[in-house]
């Protein structure tokens, strides 16, 4: 490329507390009558107080953390200035000169070009708390807008990288690692279609004679509007300067119909907030002991457990990173091998040295049969019925060849539809393989006197004809039929 992009992002992250920022009105995301969660200070009435909401203050100190960030000790609140109609006080209240946490960095990981795995230390300038504004609602066909203040005041956790990302992929990769992280964390659900996640991409390009300007582009609601926009951009800004025009610096949002950005208006500079010192609330102190206490409180995050679980339990690297995807996920499948192990020592006819297979084929089922129920139904790990209990002895059984793969699906439907054990579901179902030599006796007799060339063939010495004759023992047992025990009786009775 004639031009080299300088990414940045900026992340607004709603957390999940019991009320707003600055008051005790209910911080709700799933509220859908208009300014129904709303008070005096939500929308800023002469003489009214805020009070600091301290569980916010936790949630970002330990994002922070997390994030390898520096925590400011002494942190002072800020009056950001703009008129937006859905800002009533004509003022955000955020944290302009002491971020809560600052200079820290995320490792990710993510596919370049040519599909080759890399790594990218991507630099993070600032975490900072601040309120939200209220929604603009624009009804069709009308020359008016409506105003809905429920999440006016809702805390907000602001996160800026520098600009260290170079292309969509990686931009994408940090937003998705993010995510993650918040969800570990339960810091918040970070639901880009709820708008709980929203991301902004600052984005310039630059040559060896010359700097870019940045533009921002806001609007982002899914990871692959991140990827669009900045391409987009990437393209737009080329054709620009290839025609010798001036990039301006200006705001732009993302039409994700049209797959383009828009100009909005041009880019605020920091003097034309102006930000001045938050007179009605205390600078927050944060001492050692809460940092002490917040730290000890952070779960292990998905990289560190991705090692864990390839290095445990012999998982290769991408069935690890599905399994820790999601928390809720991990946890259940940690949970279901700690049930294997304790089978396996109880379990005469499985050796010790066996348990890494049965650990694979657990990852397997979980990865492929268990996830696509829970995708199907839109039922979480931790809403499921299915024990790790019950998950683990459906493993053994199917690891000791006691139902067949078809069985085992249906068994693993109705253990997730009902709750229900796995055994009692294979002895109500009749679903357990056969190895009765008596009663598959009868149907290998049967099979012979309804197939006597393939009989003929056997004796002949072609072996094709003994898979055939088993596939017709199969078919009329519905695939229970034990195959070493059917193999043996067709060659007893074809002599």
């Amino acid at each position: 490329m004639p031009y080299q992009p300088k990414i940045g992002m900026e992340i607004h992250i709603q957390p999940k507390t019991k009320s707003k920022m600055f008051c005790r009105c209910p911080n709700r995301f799933d509220q859908t009558k208009p300014n129904q969660n709303i008070c005096e200070i939500c929308v800023g009435h002469p003489g009214t107080l805020p009070a600091i909401n301290q569980q916010a203050v936790k949630a970002i100190i330990k994002a922070g953390l997390a994030l390898n960030c520096q925590i400011n000790r002494r942190v002072h609140w800020d009056r950001k200035h703009y008129f937006y109609p859905d800002l009533p006080k004509g003022y955000q209240l955020t944290q302009n000169n002491t971020p809560l946490c600052y200079q820290g960095f995320l490792m990710i990981e993510y596919l370049d070009y040519n599909q080759k795995p890399q790594t990218k230390k991507v630099l993070i300038n600032r975490l900072h708390l601040e309120e939200d504004a209220g929604k603009d609602l624009h009804p069709e066909n009308s020359d008016y807008s409506l105003i809905d203040f429920n999440r006016a005041g809702a805390p907000l956790i602001e996160l800026v990288t520098e600009p260290v990302l170079q292309d969509q992929e990686q931009a994408a990769a940090f937003c998705q690692n993010l995510q993650q992280i918040f969800r570990y964390l339960k810091i918040s659900d970070a639901d880009m279609e709820k708008g709980q996640m929203r991301c902004e991409v600052n984005i310039s390009l630059s040559n060896n004679q010359k700097s870019g300007v940045k533009v921002e582009v806001k609007n982002i609601n899914s990871f692959r509007g991140v990827k669009k926009s900045i391409e987009y951009e990437i393209k737009r800004q080329t054709g620009l300067l290839e025609q010798g025009k001036k990039i301006k610096q200006e705001t732009r949002g993302w039409d994700a119909e049209k797959q383009i950005t828009i100009s909005q208006r041009s880019k605020e500079q920091a003097q034309d907030y102006r930000y001045f010192p938050e007179p009605d609330l205390p600078p927050i102190n944060i001492t050692d002991g809460l940092l002490a206490k917040i730290k000890n409180s952070i779960v292990e995050l998905p990289t560190d457990k991705i090692k864990r679980f390839t290095k445990n339990f012999g998982l290769n690297q991408e069935t690890a990173k599905i399994i820790t995807q999601d928390l809720t996920c991990a946890n259940f499948f940690e949970n279901t091998i700690s049930e294997i192990k304790s089978w396996v020592k109880t379990d005469d006819r499985i050796d010790s040295q066996q348990t890494p297979k049965v650990i694979k084929l657990t990852a397997n089922y979980l990865t492929t049969e268990l996830i696509r129920l829970t995708q199907k139904t839109l039922v979480g790990f931790d809403q499921i019925k299915i024990t790790p209990e019950n998950f683990a002895e459906l493993m053994i059984i199917v690891y000791k060849k006691q139902i067949n793969s078809s069985a085992a699906q249906t068994v693993l439907k109705n253990m997730f539809q009902t709750g229900g054990d796995p055994s009692q579901i294979i002895k109500q179902k009749n679903l357990a393989i056969q190895k009765d030599s008596k009663e598959l006796g009868s149907v290998v007799s049967k099979v012979i006197q309804e197939n006597p060339q393939a009989a003929n063939d056997l004796k002949a010495g072609k072996q094709k004809s003994l898979q055939f004759l088993i596939g017709q023992v199969m078919a009329k047992t519905q695939g229970k039929a034990d195959p070493k025990t059917a193999i043996n009786i067709i060659q007893k009775l074809v002599k």
